[in-house]
Order: C-alpha cells, then structure tokens, then sequence
C-alpha cells in the first residue's frame, strides 16, 4: 500500500502488529514513525539494528509482557541485513546461515502477535528500479509473512513538486512558481530536505514573499540554481539575463565547466527532441521519463523553449561551439568568464554571432 493509505488506516483501524516499510523514500517514512510514535512514553519505544542484533532476539523482546507500558512500538532498521548470505541466498535456491529458521519465526510471530506491540520493520537500501529491483524483491520475498507492506517509492518530479507546494502552502510560504521549480530541482526532489528547507524559509521570510534569489541565496544546495537560469536564459537567446547570471556565478566563484556541461546537456536533450518531432514540454516530460531518464516539469519547459528557438542545423551549431568553450577551458587563456562571454554572444546574439 501507499503511505497516504497507511496512514488513512492508522486513523481508522490504528496500528498493525507488524509492519514492512520498504523503499527509501524518507520523508513518508518520518511521518509514518511521527505518527505511530504520538502520545507514547518514551520508555514504550524500542529500537534495533538487525545489522547487529539477530531477528530472533528481537522477536523474543516483543513476545515478552511490559509491566509498565501497555502499548509498545519496536523499530527495526536495517531489516535487510535479516537475509539469508551465501551462494545459495545469491542463487534463490535455498536459505543459508540461518535464513530459513529466522523466516520461519517471524511467519509464527506474525500469525500470533503480541497485543498492544506494534513491530516495525524498516527496508531502506535498495529502490524499486534498475539493479536493485532484484533485492527489493528478495526482501519483500522474505518479509512475505508481514501482512502490512507500505511500498516507499521515490516521489516522481510533479509528485514533489506538488508535495513542496503543499508544504509551502502549510507553512505560510509565499513562493512563487519560478522559486518553487529552482527549489525542487536544486534538492533533487528529495522532500525531507525540501520540508527542511521551507521551514527555514518559512521562519526567514514570514509574511514576504520568496523568490528566485532568495532561493539561490538561502539554500545551500541552491546555488546551482544560477546555473540553470544561465542555461535558461541562454535556451530562450536572452543574451541580457545570460549575461547576468554569468556575472552572478563569477561573483559566488562558481565553477564555469561545470554550467557548460549543463549547457552541453540542455542542447543535446533538445537535439534528441527535436529528431523525435517533440514540441511540447508534456511531450518531452512524457517522451524521457519513458526511456527511464528523470526529467522535471521546469526542465522540460527548459528544453521546449530550446527546441523552440534554435533550429535543428543551430542546435548542431551552438553544440560545435560548446564544444570550442570547452577546448577553450583547457588552453592557456585569460580567464573562464571570457570564454563564456564569447559562447553567450556566439549563441544568443551579439558580436560574432553566426547562428
């Protein structure tokens, strides 16, 4: 099941006996404990690491009657460290080095559970997708007896973009669409640091509204964010705002190869568009995630108005040029901001221009 399902059924039914969060998505996983942990003492929280301590133990401390706390919530992290090793664990013929009987016991365990003790068992390492998707799906073979399994997928990008709106919203931060999109694309979608962030903002700006600078100010992972307004602005040939965010990275001492392996990026995504007859940033959203790249609703808008501006034989172009910068990094030069200049006046109009 989903967290918002979880937790709909904590509020209905309360807390199951045994419980199987798996995947690493953190934030969900915060919520969830927050919520099962409320109003318990703190002498009725119990925590384990099934990398040093055996499932048998464990199980043997939630079997046993607590004289002063009628309900008990066991954590356990680490719960992959519960499976079986060995050549017969790698090959799915069999249980080794206890495997088997540990299984076993939580299967009895969970047939019969404790009352008034919820166990938790927490599966963080492995994602749903690419090559660990065959161990998440040993995990949830060995953890098959848990009845209640809350599958914690990464968000998607629109499902932390509008999770970052909803947080924003909560917290009384007034952002707008432009700050909301550098936010979630500088945190990599990642909500924990995203809610961590917008409480910060939240108590810095109060009843103001934040913008794009005060984003790239005041984030620490935002200071990336220049970056993409330099490939932005670049996208869209408005040498002006270009010019000023180059000014603005050279200011923070940013690191310019690294904006021009962006750049390099941008206009091989809106190479690969293009050949693919896509116009529309949903199209382009739609056309990369299915071939298993991330792409962000901005970064799509991004790549659109790239594909947009620049024709098939000037994106060739600007990627010869791109590449004549980045030879240029590595010769003897006066400095990296000059061979930017240059590469933004050559692809955005100006002196020199032949696109």
């Amino acid at each position: 099941m989903t967290p918002s399902q979880f937790l709909t059924l904590l509020k209905k039914q309360g807390p199951p006996p045994v419980c199987l969060l798996l995947g690493p998505e953190a934030y969900q996983r915060r919520r969830i404990r927050q919520t099962l942990s409320a109003g318990l003492p703190s002498d009725s929280l119990s925590e384990y690491d099934l990398a040093s301590t055996r499932l048998a133990g464990i199980l043997d401390d939630a079997r046993a009657l607590s004289l002063f706390a009628a309900e008990r919530l066991i954590w356990v992290v680490n719960a992959e460290a519960a499976l079986p090793r060995g050549r017969a664990a790698s090959e799915d013929e069999g249980e080794a080095e206890g495997g088997a009987g540990d299984s076993a016991l939580l299967a009895a365990y969970a047939k019969d559970p404790t009352p008034g003790v919820t166990l938790i068992f927490e599966a963080s390492r492995y994602e749903f997708e690419g090559e660990d998707k065959r161990k998440i799906d040993r995990v949830a073979k060995f953890y098959a007896s848990v009845p209640t399994v809350v599958e914690l997928a990464r968000y998607a990008p629109a499902q932390a973009r509008q999770e970052a709106r909803n947080l924003a919203a909560s917290a009384g931060l007034r952002l707008d669409d432009a700050a909301l999109d550098v936010l979630v694309e500088a945190l990599a979608g990642d909500v924990t640091g995203i809610a961590t962030e917008i409480e910060k903002l939240s108590l810095y700006a109060g009843d103001k509204p934040v913008n794009e600078r005060d984003i790239a100010q005041l984030v620490p992972d935002a200071r990336a964010g220049n970056i993409f307004a330099l490939v932005n602005a670049m996208g869209r040939r408005d040498r002006a705002r270009a010019l000023e965010c180059l000014d603005a990275l050279v200011r923070e001492g940013e690191y310019l190869p690294l904006a021009l392996a962006f750049l390099s990026t941008q206009f091989r995504t809106a190479l690969a568009a293009r050949e693919a007859g896509l116009k529309t940033a949903g199209q382009i959203q739609s056309h990369f995630s299915r071939l298993g790249v991330p792409m962000w609703g901005s970064r799509a808008e991004q790549v659109a108005q790239t594909v947009g501006k620049f024709g098939e034989a000037q994106i060739s172009s600007a990627m010869e040029s791109i590449y004549e910068a980045d030879k240029g990094f590595r010769d003897a030069r006066p400095d990296d901001r000059v061979v930017m200049e240059r590469l933004i006046l050559k692809l955005v109009g100006g002196a020199g221009s032949s696109l």
